[in-house]
């Protein structure tokens, strides 16, 4: 399979340590962007407790991103859960050249990052809501 962009060793250890970090409250999540120069990803930040309200507030408005959400989940029968999920961050207001990579390289990072669930957001942070992503995971 030809891959666009690389996945550096450092960011798929990154992504396995969070994968398998033990949550008992909250949200967490790993923010990754591409670096359209090198062609390889790279981590941005990553986030041990944090709403999902501050996390919008945290992603670029113009600059797409793959963000590993480790989401706290209460289910209807008095569940909770932590899902892990992508939310695949691609503002209408970036750059085409970057939407047209990171689109590219979105299944090669899902695979790598072994995320089932993919959550789209374009319309900035006014769409990510803690909300709209229960609406979305409980269907």
């Amino acid at each position: 399979m030809s891959v666009t962009v690389d996945i550096p060793q450092a960011v798929k250890d990154s992504l396995r340590k969070f994968r398998f970090a033990r949550r008992s409250e909250g949200s967490a999540a790993i923010v990754i962007k591409i670096n359209k120069a090198k062609l390889i990803m790279e981590e941005v930040e990553s986030f041990d407790s944090i709403t999902i309200e501050e996390l919008a507030e945290e992603l670029p408005e113009n600059s797409p991103r793959y963000v590993v959400l480790s989401h706290e989940l209460n289910h209807k029968d008095g569940r909770k859960s932590f899902p892990l999920v992508l939310l695949n961050w691609a503002p209408t207001s970036s750059e085409m050249g970057m939407l047209t990579l990171h689109a590219s390289a979105l299944l090669n990072f899902q695979n790598t990052a072994d995320v089932s669930k993919v959550l789209e957001f374009r319309d900035g942070p006014e769409d990510l809501t803690r909300e709209s992503i229960d609406a979305k995971l409980l269907i």
